[in-house]
C-alpha cells in the first residue's frame, strides 16, 4: 500500500484545527456518561453481496463480497477484511487526533493490519471439528513519519490503542445478542 503524503490535496489532520478538536474534547468531558447507539442495516443483494446502510446517509459503497474460491466474485472486501479495515481506520483517526492534541505534526501515516484465519469451517458448513473460529491474533504495524522521537511515537500509539473503541471492542469480551426478528403481521 502506498503512503499518502499529508498535503492539502488529501483530507489530513492538518485540515482539522486544534480548536475544533478542543471543542469535541470539551463536549465529551461535559457529559462523560453520554452513550450513542450506532446502527447499520445490512441488506443481502444476491449471491454473497451485501450492502450496508449507516445513519441517514445515502447508500454507501460499503459493499462486501467473498473472494473467488469461497463462492464470491472478489468484487469487494469480505466481512473479516472489513473488520480489519475498521480497526485500521479507527487507529489512524486516533493517532491523528492524539498527534494533533500533542502538537506532533505528521507527514505520513500508514497502518498495515493483518490476521490469520482458519476458513475450513466455511460459515459452519465445512469441517466442524473444534478449532478457533475467527482471528486469534491481529497484527498492526504503524509506519509514521512525524516530528517526534521514537519513544514519543510509541507512547502515542500505545495511548491510541488504549482509547480506540474498535480495538477495545475486539480486545474486550463483548456481549453479542443475535435473534430472529419478531414476526410481522400481514
Amino acid at each position: 500500500m502506498a503512503k499518502l503524503p499529508l498535503t492539502p490535496d488529501v483530507l489530513t489532520p492538518s485540515l482539522v484545527s486544534k480548536r475544533e478538536l478542543d471543542i469535541v474534547i470539551a463536549k465529551a468531558k461535559a457529559d462523560p456518561t453520554a452513550v450513542r447507539t450506532l446502527r447499520c442495516r445490512t441488506v443481502a443483494l444476491g449471491r454473497l453481496h451485501q450492502l450496508n446502510y449507516i445513519r441517514n446517509l445515502p447508500p454507501q459503497p460499503v459493499m462486501e463480497d467473498e473472494p473467488e474460491g469461497l463462492l464470491g466474485e472478489s468484487t469487494a472486501p469480505n466481512a473479516s477484511e472489513a473488520l480489519l479495515a475498521a480497526l485500521g481506520s479507527c487507529l489512524s483517526i486516533g493517532i491523528h487526533a492524539n498527534a494533533l492534541a500533542q502538537g506532533i505534526p505528521i507527514r505520513s501515516l500508514e497502518l498495515r493490519v493483518e490476521a490469520d484465519i482458519n476458513m475450513t469451517s466455511v460459515w459452519g458448513s465445512g469441517d466442524l471439528h473444534p478449532k478457533t473460529i475467527g482471528f486469534e491474533t491481529i497484527r498492526v504495524c504503524v509506519d509514521i513519519d512525524a516530528d517526534a522521537s521514537r519513544k514519543a511515537l510509541a507512547a502515542l500509539i500505545k495511548h491510541t490503542v488504549l482509547w480506540s473503541p474498535v480495538a477495545n471492542t475486539l480486545h474486550n469480551p463483548v456481549h453479542l445478542d443475535v435473534a430472529l426478528a419478531p414476526a410481522t403481521v400481514a
